[in-house]
């Protein structure tokens, strides 16, 4: 168990939707749709056409009235298994995001969404979480457990956008 006092640099949480592997995956690396999902992340303003490795992408997001934007860039974009982006502001690293997609049984995906805060080992690290803090109001002790119920919501989101015998709407 972690004490009160100990930093966590990973969190995921995880969810059983009753769709296809390949349609979740759709719903999920179609980053336009992110505002639609995320409880933190309003908008996503995408530099290109289709969303591969290498694609860069800016995220615009609020919590409470604080409002702030990201860098970031897609690291991983295996279709069916796994999508992954790096967070980045002031050119610093700020976290990787990530979902992991596991076909179950027929028809049903495992999603495991999860977050790794990249804010240490490197000069300037200290002076990000400071940034973090005044950004998003929330303390670098508290991020992991932020995130986890951000996650949940996501997940939430994305299970019921999926599963509507519609598939989700456009963005």
């Amino acid at each position: 168990m972690i004490g009160p006092m100990e930093r966590e640099w990973v969190a995921e949480e995880s969810a059983l939707i009753a769709a296809p592997v390949d349609r979740v995956y759709a719903a999920v690396a179609d980053l336009r749709r992110m505002g639609r999902w995320s409880p933190e992340c309003f908008a996503v303003w995408v530099r290109g056409g289709a969303v591969e490795v290498d694609t860069r992408f800016t995220g615009f997001n609020q919590h409470g009235w604080r409002v702030w934007f990201t860098n970031c860039e897609v690291t991983l974009a295996e279709p069916g298994q796994a999508f992954a982006f790096r967070v980045s502001s002031l050119r610093l690293p700020v976290a990787l995001w990530g979902y992991r997609f596991e076909a179950v049984s027929d028809g049903t995906t495992r999603l495991t969404e999860y977050w790794q805060d990249l804010r240490r080992d490197y000069r300037g690290a200290g002076f990000m979480e400071r940034i973090g803090r005044i950004f998003t109001g929330v303390a670098s002790l508290d991020r992991a457990e932020a995130n986890r119920k951000g996650m949940r919501a996501t997940l939430n989101r994305i299970k019921s956008a999926v599963e509507s015998p519609h598939g989700p709407s456009a963005p």
